[in-house]
């Protein structure tokens, strides 16, 4: 760990991949790293006492949309691992959505399976699979492969699903895939209200546990160099392509256990689910609320689906307009986004074991 660890004060005294600015060096940021762990914990435990609460305060139909909203924002959490923490910028994240979506809507109807305990563990199979196909492609080639290759293949990707989908009668061409049965647990079906609710927060929030260890551990500490400069972290005897490739596998697999929970939520699969437009959106969702740090993914899913959501019905005509202006507005004065005004930029990356003593 200690290589990790010289790597990652090697890095920080460079400038950032993803913001493009200079980050202090390492002895001068560990104080407000230290005191960013004091404020992260607050805001999650916030979200997730708000979230728990939701249903009680909710009208059904507002039930069915927060639901809608707890697993775009699992969607999001897919592609903040991916942008966030190792600077792989996906813009065909929602091929293995859809593809999950699309593959576990086909088992449902032309098998009869709608058990939770096959359909999740296939949704997030069939991400996994779709995922490792597509980075072994891109990402493991001879020569490390650059941002604009990788931005390209993931669109060229996600593009081609789309249009493969909207041409193949099997999967329903341009109208989907209607009438998905409901999920169900032995004799119990799952269907949207409630419960459908606390099941999709209750792997959302797994998930986040999971992922926030995962970005905390030697292996995070590791992306975090590769992020920030990925040259020196090969200097260093990491492999630099392997590490995307593991992390782009483990966000097309968190991408396709949330298209699985979409498209039995919904009831139907249709190819913009594949597409670049879905794509883009979750680029969006990440970049307003604050990349780099779960918790942003899952605020911007919320703030832009509840904007949008109130805008389209209060300003019908013009509201696409007024949703672009505030995200523009965002862009432009908080690149980091929304979370940047209560995290420092260093939580991005944060602190990994004891902070080294000011020698006296």
């Amino acid at each position: 760990m200690g290589g990790a660890k010289q790597a990652l004060a090697e890095v920080s005294e460079g400038p950032d991949a993803v913001t493009g600015e200079v980050a202090p060096a390492a002895g001068e940021a560990a104080r407000p790293a230290a005191a960013g762990w004091k404020i992260l914990p607050i805001v999650e435990g916030l979200v997730l006492l708000v979230a728990l609460f939701l249903p009680l305060v909710l009208q059904d139909y507002l039930t069915v949309f927060a639901t809608r909203v707890v697993i775009l924002a699992l969607f999001a959490i897919s592609f903040d691992l991916v942008w966030g923490y190792a600077g792989i910028m996906s813009f065909g994240q929602a091929l293995f959505f859809g593809a999950a979506g699309y593959g576990v809507a086909l088992l449902a109807r032309d098998l009869g399976v709608t058990s939770i305990l096959l359909i999740l563990p296939a949704g997030a199979l069939i991400g996994l699979t779709a995922a490792l196909l597509l980075g072994g492609f891109l990402l493991l080639g001879r020569y490390p492969s650059s941002v604009i290759f990788v931005s390209l293949g993931t669109l060229t990707g996600s593009y081609a699903a789309d249009r493969l989908a909207r041409g193949w009668y099997y999967l329903g061409g341009q109208n989907g895939i209607p009438s998905i049965p409901p999920l169900s647990l032995g004799s119990i079906d799952i269907s949207e209200g409630p419960v459908y609710y606390y099941l999709a927060l209750g792997i959302l929030v797994v998930i986040y546990l999971l992922c926030r260890f995962l970005v905390r551990s030697q292996f995070g500490l590791a992306l975090a160099g590769l992020r920030e400069n990925e040259q020196r972290i090969a200097f260093f005897g990491y492999k630099a392509q392997h590490l995307k490739a593991i992390i782009f596998a483990i966000g097309g697999t968190i991408a396709g256990l949330a298209g699985s929970l979409y498209a039995f939520h919904e009831g139907f699969v249709w190819p913009n689910m594949l597409g670049v437009v879905f794509s883009t959106q979750v680029v969006l969702y990440v970049l307003f609320g604050g990349s780099g740090t779960l918790i942003g993914a899952v605020i911007g899913t919320v703030i832009i689906e509840g904007v949008s959501f109130w805008l389209s019905d209060n300003y019908r005509d013009v509201w696409p307009i007024i949703l672009g202006v505030l995200l523009l507005l965002v862009i432009m004065f908080r690149p980091l986004g929304l979370i940047s005004f209560v995290l420092g930029e260093r939580e991005r990356v944060g602190s990994f074991g004891k902070v080294p003593k000011e020698s006296r």
